[in-house]
């Protein structure tokens, strides 16, 4: 008989280890300040750039580098010194710097070789200079050792992307931040209240609503969004255009410029060598002046939503019509339309922000290859709005032959008879499918004639028995006059 097994005493329940107590949350800012030690941020001394600078300092208790560029926006950009140094920034932090030359020479340039048009219109102003913006940015994030930028744009729209798809192809490891993805101040009164709390100072215009629409500006163009634009429908005040005169009030009387190409870039304005920035200056003036480039559009931003847009590029609009002259005399015919066809999807990377993708530098490349024989004049009339090319010539590169063209006496350059074959050969593959198309319709047309059944004798209807006369009404007894008879004459005779 096996031993009974003793049983276990149950082990005795450990002692409850005390409640723990709540651990008060690392304040947002000291958590934040872990993972950022400095930031660059992109800041042109206006009232939200400068309510970020301080909100930056507060909420990621992180160093602040300024970056103020000039691309040619028309406004002092010195007086971001000062802010910044009042705010509490280092001198070696402050970076302002006259980037209108290398805009204009390395993107604009670039990005009117391909004649490139967003959605058959737009001539991508703003989307083109932030490119130039990120490249900075990062370049002086390098420089000071920086390990994340700062940006202004909204979570609506497209700049936000453009900027930080530039930051990640430039430096992948770099952190961005974006307040207005991140804080709660998303109404006027709210930043109004954050910039008197902190001592921002606030203009009297932007206490009171500011201009009824936003503005951004730069070498190439103005944009205008916003506010009153809202509304599709709405036309915009006349005074809201800043570049450019109404082609009503342009002057009655036309202007004749004349641009010099080398390898598809303005190097010249009527024969006065100049540089780049020099040239889109001085296209702005005489653009502006005749009431050339004004658009009011309705794109599709990338985001997904429609926005309504305004925009003056009196410069741009010349740079475009002069480049497509100058191409068609110079550019083989396939090529011209190969750019063509590229030429959407080049605008789309541009404005959807992949100015640093390899799909867009091999289209570069692509495109500036057939730049090298884009050299020669063209004129261009300049008249209330509009812009007429009036006269092209290239004496190395162009392709347009007088003795072939003329519609006189070629004395044999080009035998016109040759002119069957080529139409024929064209035709053949016409006449094919003709041919076929007709064989193929008289197919169906004979199936769909035996298809039917065969057609019942039409019963005649039975003959219809002739029609009674009427019968005739008897005829009355016509009562006979007595007549005596002779007999009875000669009795009475008697």
């Amino acid at each position: 008989m096996s031993k009974t097994a003793k049983p276990v005493k149950p082990a005795k329940a450990p002692k409850a280890a005390p409640a723990a107590q709540p651990v008060a949350a690392p304040a947002v800012a000291s958590d934040k300040a872990q993972k950022i030690k400095k930031v660059v941020l992109a800041y042109s001394g206006g009232l939200d750039t400068s309510i970020i600078l301080k909100w930056l300092q507060d909420e990621y208790n992180c160093e602040v580098v300024t970056f103020t560029a000039d691309i040619g926006q028309g406004e002092e950009i010195e007086p971001a010194r000062a802010k910044a140094l009042k705010m509490g920034i280092k001198p070696e932090n402050i970076f302002i710097e006259d980037l209108r030359e290398e805009f204009v020479r390395d993107f604009v340039f670039p990005m009117f070789r391909a004649n490139a048009l967003y959605e058959g219109e737009y001539l991508l102003g703003t989307s083109i200079a932030r490119p130039l913006i990120a490249k900075r940015l990062i370049e002086i994030a390098k420089k000071t050792k920086g390990d994340a930028i700062s940006h202004g744009a909204t979570g609506k729209g497209n700049d936000q992307v453009r900027f930080e798809l530039g930051a990640y192809a430039l430096m992948p490891g770099v952190k961005v931040i974006a307040p207005w993805r991140e804080w709660d101040l998303l109404s006027r009164e709210k930043l109004l209240a954050y910039a008197d709390k902190h001592g921002i100072p606030v203009d009297f215009k932007k206490r009171k609503g500011g201009a009824p629409y936003s503005m951004d500006a730069n070498l190439l163009h103005i944009s205008y969004e916003g506010g009153v634009l809202e509304d599709p429908n709405f036309e915009p005040e006349a005074n809201m255009w800043r570049l450019t005169v109404s082609p009503e009030k342009a002057p009655n009387k036309p202007q004749i410029i004349e641009l010099t190409y080398e390898k598809g870039d303005v190097v010249a304005i009527d024969g006065v060598k100049m540089t780049p920035a020099q040239v889109l200056t001085k296209l702005n003036e005489l653009g502006g002046k005749h009431g050339i480039g004004r658009l009011d559009k309705v794109e599709n931003r990338y985001v997904g939503m429609k926005s309504r847009g305004c925009y003056e590029t009196p410069g741009g609009t010349i740079l475009l019509s002069g480049h497509r002259a100058i191409e068609s005399i110079t550019l083989d015919r396939e090529v011209l339309a190969l750019k063509d066809d590229l030429m959407p999807r080049y605008a789309r990377l541009v404005y959807n922000g992949y100015w640093f993708s390899p799909e867009r530098e091999l289209l570069q490349g692509l495109i500036d290859k057939s730049q090298e024989t884009v050299n020669g004049t063209v004129k261009l009339k300049l008249y209330k709005g509009t812009i007429m090319c009036v006269g092209r010539a290239s004496e190395t590169d162009s392709l347009f032959d007088p003795t072939i063209a003329t519609f006189d006496d070629d004395g044999g350059a080009y035998n016109q008879a040759d002119a069957a074959g080529f139409i024929k050969l064209n035709a053949l593959r016409l006449r094919i499918g003709a041919n076929v198309k007709a064989k193929r319709a008289a197919a169906v047309k004979t199936a769909k004639a035996a298809a039917k059944p065969a057609a019942k004798p039409v019963a005649k209807p039975a003959a219809k028995p002739a029609a009674k006369p009427a019968a005739k009404p008897a005829a009355q007894p016509v009562a006979k006059k007595a007549v005596a008879k002779p007999a009875a004459k000669k009795a009475a005779a008697k």
